[in-house]
């Protein structure tokens, strides 16, 4: 019977392309696991993999079973370490994926007092998926995904839980402070900093600057929200980012918002969901205390 020794064994083959390295990782011989594939091809009369030089190339039944692993292996993991906690005494652990640059400050708001309430949940963040932030929910490896950009999904709901608006940051003492908002011709001359995100998935390009056919002089991009508003308040260019942010720090730079457009660009952070997960009490809890903490975040300088 095809089991997870099986998925394993191909999804370590194909993440590192020879049997002597998946053996190695998975910490078996290399006999024995040529031995176990071998029995699983002889059950099921195909080939997983071919010989390619050195290396191991998989047959289409092969990449079929990688394929199930990579769906299947994460939701056995998961299952593992809730059981594990349990064991432990801990209610469970809860998974949050951030596909946000922004969205880290106003986590961290949240973080503190969610951690106080629920000291039995061990609590996880991870960013390593990039933009694949929906993949790693419905594959269970993470319980909770922070997104501006909710995308629809079979399976998946989002709530959302903080509305801002996207603003340009720009000096104090700028032009263009003095207009009532940014028209798009105001950045032709400017270099915009930007989170480090391409630009089709930058409402400050797909919203404001495309549709006008506006580019802006330069397009630089910078990891931190901090360096990008030294960079806006030291006269080196405007910023896209949310309101609250700049707010946060326009007196201590000397830096103020600006409305993008006469409408403005208005924004939520959502948690994405699986369905029926906002049942788990410690998730729920959470999605409370996201709530709570953000009717007052903006108030707060230090968030």
């Amino acid at each position: 019977m095809l089991d997870r020794q099986h998925l394993s064994i191909l999804r370590e083959v194909d993440r590192l392309g020879s049997l002597t390295a998946a053996a190695e990782r998975l910490n078996v011989s290399q006999s024995a696991l040529s031995h176990t594939i071998r029995k699983l091809e002889e059950r099921y009369g195909v080939a997983v993999w071919e010989k390619d030089g050195r290396n191991l190339r998989l047959t289409e039944a092969g990449r079929y079973i990688v394929r199930l692993a990579q769906r299947v292996l994460p939701q056995i993991e998961r299952a593992e370490d809730i059981l594990s906690d349990y064991r432990h005494g801990q209610r469970g652990s809860l998974k949050i994926g951030m596909e946000c640059h922004p969205c880290h400050q106003w986590l961290m708001g949240v973080t503190k007092p969610y951690l106080v309430e629920w000291p039995d949940v061990d609590l996880e963040l991870t960013t390593s998926f990039a933009f694949g932030g929906v993949a790693a929910l419905t594959g269970y490896e993470i319980d909770i995904l922070i997104t501006p950009d909710p995308i629809e999904t079979p399976g998946v709901h989002y709530l959302p839980v903080f509305d801002y608006e996207l603003v340009l940051a720009i000096p104090a003492d700028y032009p263009l402070a003095l207009k009532p908002h940014a028209e798009p011709a105001d950045l032709l001359h400017d270099t915009l900093f930007t989170y480090p995100v391409p630009p089709e998935r930058l409402d400050v390009f797909t919203q404001f600057l495309v549709p006008a056919n506006c580019r802006p002089r330069h397009h630089r991009t910078v990891e931190t929200t901090e360096m990008m508003l030294q960079l806006v308040a030291a006269g080196r260019g405007v910023s896209a980012i949310p309101d609250w942010l700049v707010r946060r720090d326009a007196a201590v730079l000397g830096v103020r918002p600006v409305r993008i457009g006469r409408n403005g660009i208005q924004k939520s952070i959502h948690l994405g969901l699986r369905s029926g997960d906002e049942a788990v009490d410690f998730i729920s809890g959470f999605l409370a205390t996201s709530r709570r903490t953000s009717a007052s975040y903006v108030i707060s300088p230090s968030g």
